[in-house]
């Protein structure tokens, strides 16, 4: 894997402690990757959270540009912005390519399983040492989304709001199934060897045929249409092909297959109403606004899905992204989801819950 070298002005904070994780196991000397924009004022009472999706990191400027900066939504000139690369993935933050500690190796396929709930408590951590006592909203889209979720309902004394674009309640058969669909894909490659693959040689084969699966829910049949239809390449192979297979390339470039396997088990792992008696009575507790946003092509996480999880929140704010682009218009529409960003955090206390807005 030849990961792109992080920004400058990544930082990295090492738990003083192990860290146990939902399923009994423990991880000891973890390192969490970060970056920061803006000054947390004294009371620690100014802060951001902006939580990224799966193949994601701390660079929120690389894939959310229109939401951060002067002026933007994410504004440092006023905020105290924090990222983290989560727990399990393999820009920084412990992972399967991190050191085994008490080992001349990395962890690989003896990664302990992770869920989305062990993720936000190392973030709460992170926060903790940063001097954060409040965040004025946490944010994210698809995996980011639902830890912005699993925030809301672990730590409702911190939050005062969050946003929830593209993410579920709960990771339903058919996302599970996708996503061990692309798990299988990694397996299938005889250069996976178990996951005990050298860096110097891995499955890439497998990798970039699972990006190609997730790149066909990632996007709709109506946007595949409009961009190709059924246009041919000078050797006769449709140019979606063409499309396909640069994108499983471009993260094989980048990305770790033991990582990829590690997260899309924890996004089936998402479950906020997990041994709180269900996702019903988990969100009615929620006490503060919360932003829902569903894309009216998306198929991953269908728009009537994420409609159920905004019904089953008070103070639901609820919103429909009108775009051609499927899952992925949370990242290609960031203008739109800029402004229905804006929208929530000016409408005061009394706006009316569930007013539905559609943002074309």
């Amino acid at each position: 894997m030849n990961t792109p070298n992080p920004s400058p002005h990544t930082r990295t904070f090492r738990l003083p402690a192990d860290f146990p994780l939902e399923s009994g196991a423990t991880l000891s000397e973890v390192v969490v990757a970060y970056r920061t924009w803006g000054t947390l004022q004294p009371g620690g009472d100014n802060a951001v959270l902006v939580c990224h999706a799966l193949t994601g990191s701390a660079d929120v400027e690389q894939w959310w540009p229109a939401l951060l900066g002067p002026g933007r939504t994410l504004d440092p000139e006023r905020a105290f912005i924090v990222c983290s690369n989560v727990l399990g993935g393999c820009y920084g933050t412990t992972g399967p390519t991190s050191p085994r500690p008490g080992s001349h190796t990395c962890w690989g396929p003896d990664f302990p399983a992770i869920t989305i709930r062990d993720m936000v408590r190392l973030q709460r951590q992170l926060l903790a040492e940063l001097g954060v006592r409040r965040l004025q909203l946490v944010i994210g889209g698809s995996l980011g989304g639902m830890q912005a979720l699993e925030w809301a309902v672990s730590f409702p004394e911190l939050v005062e709001r969050a946003a929830v674009i593209a993410a579920p309640a709960r990771h339903s058969a058919w996302a599970t199934a996708l996503s061990e669909a692309q798990r299988a894909a990694i397996r299938a490659d005889a250069r996976f060897r178990h996951g005990r693959y050298p860096p110097s040689d891995p499955p890439r084969a497998g990798l970039a045929a699972a990006r190609m699966m997730a790149m066909c829910t990632y996007r709709s049949p109506a946007s595949l249409a409009a961009r190709f239809d059924r246009a041919t390449t000078p050797d006769g192979s449709f140019l979606v092909e063409r499309y396909l297979r640069a994108h499983g390339e471009r993260l094989v470039a980048r990305f770790d297959a033991n990582t990829y396997i590690t997260l899309t088990y924890a996004m089936d792992s998402h479950d906020v109403g997990r041994g709180r008696g269900g996702c019903r009575q988990a969100l009615a507790a929620l006490p503060m606004p919360v932003l829902v946003v569903g894309i009216d092509s998306d198929v991953l996480y269908p728009v009537s899905e994420v409609h159920q999880l905004a019904q089953a929140i008070p103070q639901a704010r609820w919103a429909v992204l009108a775009s051609p682009h499927g899952h992925d218009a949370f990242l290609v529409e960031a203008e739109a989801v800029a402004a229905l960003t804006r929208q929530f955090l000016a409408a005061g206390a009394n706006a009316d819950p569930l007013g539905g807005v559609r943002c074309a």
